[in-house]
C-alpha cells in the first residue's frame, strides 16, 4: 500500500501589540535560518485556531487573541524542507516577546525596518498584511500563495 503524500498543515501568526505598525518576529533556532513569523505545525486532533494560539505562546511567551484570517499560503516551494500549507492569522498579543521552543529570540519590529534575513515566504505574507492594514482589503486567494 502506498502512503499518500500530502502537504503538512501549519499556522503562522502576525502578532500586533498596540505599538503602531510593529509586529513580533522570532529568530529561528533551526534551519532555515533567519527571522520568521511565530508559527508551526498543526498537531493531529488540533484545530488550526488552537494551533495558532499554542504556537504563538510557545515561541513568544505571549497570550494572543486571533482577530483576522489573513489568508492561506500554499506555494509548494514556500518551505525549502517540504511542502507546507499555512493558515495565517492576525492576532492581538499581550506581554513582552521572549524566544521559546524553537525560537532563539523574539522581538518587536516596525514594518518599515524588518530584518534582512526573513525565512520562508514570510516577507511576502508581511507585505500582504501591510497592504491589508493600509487598505482594509484582504489579499486575493490567487495571489496570496504565489508570492515568494
Amino acid at each position: 500500500m502506498t502512503r499518500p503524500r500530502n502537504p503538512y498543515p501549519t499556522v503562522d501568526i502576525i502578532i500586533e501589540t498596540g505599538r503602531e505598525r510593529q509586529i513580533v518576529l522570532v529568530e529561528r533556532r533551526g534551519p532555515p535560518p533567519g527571522w520568521a513569523l511565530p508559527g508551526g505545525f498543526v498537531e493531529y486532533g488540533e484545530t488550526v485556531e488552537a494551533a495558532a494560539v499554542r504556537e504563538a505562546h510557545e515561541e513568544t511567551g505571549m497570550r494572543v487573541t486571533l482577530t483576522h484570517l489573513l489568508g492561506v499560503y500554499s506555494d509548494p516551494g514556500r518551505d525549502p524542507r517540504f511542502h507546507t500549507v499555512s493558515v495565517v492569522y492576525v492576532a492581538r498579543g499581550e506581554g513582552t516577546p521572549q524566544g521559546g521552543d524553537d525560537a532563539r529570540s523574539a522581538a518587536f519590529f516596525p514594518l518599515a525596518a524588518l530584518p534582512a534575513e526573513i525565512a520562508f515566504d514570510h516577507r511576502a505574507i508581511i507585505e500582504d498584511y501591510a497592504m491589508f492594514k493600509q487598505t482594509g482589503v484582504f489579499p486575493l486567494p490567487n495571489t496570496a500563495s504565489s508570492k515568494k
